[in-house]
């Protein structure tokens, strides 16, 4: 079986499948092949074949499949910890330099190079910075700060003077003065809605908690005016506390995505990630190539 999307400019989540495959299932051979990510190396591998395969089971019409990808048995591979298929767009995924360009409060002040950019967006002391700096592997190109709400403008650093990441203003610090929660909620929606190189958002949720009322409005915003995103997953390193009603990462995870299935055609994207242990810093780097390269031809 093959299948093959060509989408035209990457909107989002229009993969639909009526079949219900166990990733684990898709074999035809006396082994179980596990869809498997490439290593550390951002490199693309040959699927791993194990016998005694992970619990864990996606079905078909819960991946990513990112356009003009051909899906087939024996050489599908998904990233690991995530729902995304890699695609032959996955190509020069790493970041040799990176660089503060500028901070903006409009959309019409930021940088007009016409350089594709992912933007960082998430509830405030969900771990944005510090998922930022993992991603370029430097302690401070974004600033981390004890206290929620410091980002303020939209702060663009530049990455292989090819492309952008954008760390945006985080939501929901209560503590934050109302008439500047305001301000960054309207600046921020019409940079979603006015950026033409905006390629992806990308929603930092907080996987160590329960979902959070604002988290999922902000998901459903985001569904209802088609803007491209990826969730990302973040403090999936953390255990089971009483504080998150005592559920692991992995099923605050569903749970989420329980939550969320009926603001969207399909199942978004997804990644889970740690900035301690650098879980996922490689799965997003490849999904971001994929993004870029494929938006760059088109």
């Amino acid at each position: 079986m093959v299948l093959l999307l060509h989408l035209p400019r990457f909107p989002l989540y229009l993969i639909t499948s009526s079949q219900s495959l166990p990733l684990r299932a898709l074999s035809t051979s006396s082994k179980t092949t596990l869809l498997r990510p490439p290593k550390a190396t951002l490199t693309t591998s040959e699927p791993v074949t194990v016998t005694n395969p992970s619990a864990t089971e996606l079905s078909l019409e819960k991946l990513f499949v990112p356009p003009e990808t051909n899906v087939s048995l024996d050489t599908a591979r998904v990233l690991n910890g995530s729902n995304i298929l890699l695609s032959n767009y996955a190509n020069d995924a790493l970041i040799s330099q990176a660089e503060f360009v500028k901070s903006s409060v409009k959309t019409e002040d930021c940088p007009s190079d016409g350089l594709p950019e992912f933007a960082l967006v998430g509830r405030s002391n969900v771990g944005k910075s510090s998922l930022l700096n993992s991603l370029v592997r430097r302690k401070k190109l974004a600033l981390t700060s004890k206290k929620p709400g410091k980002t303020q403008c939209i702060n663009h650093f530049r990455i292989n003077d090819s492309w952008y990441l954008v760390d945006l203003p985080g939501y929901g610090y209560a503590s934050a003065p109302h008439e500047l929660r305001m301000d960054w909620g309207k600046f921020t929606k019409d940079y979603f809605l006015n950026r033409s190189t905006l390629v992806s958002v990308f929603l930092l949720i907080d996987a160590s908690i329960p979902a959070k009322q604002i988290d999922l409005d902000y998901a459903s915003w985001l569904g209802q005016n088609q803007i491209p995103m990826t969730i990302i997953f973040t403090k999936c390193d953390k255990r089971k506390k009483k504080k998150n009603g005592g559920k692991r990462p992995e099923e605050n995870v569903d749970d989420f995505q329980d939550l969320i299935r009926g603001f969207f055609q399909s199942v978004p994207p997804w990644i889970m990630t740690s900035s301690v242990t650098h879980q996922g810093r490689d799965e997003i780097l490849l999904h971001m190539a994929q993004l870029r390269n494929y938006w760059l031809k088109h």
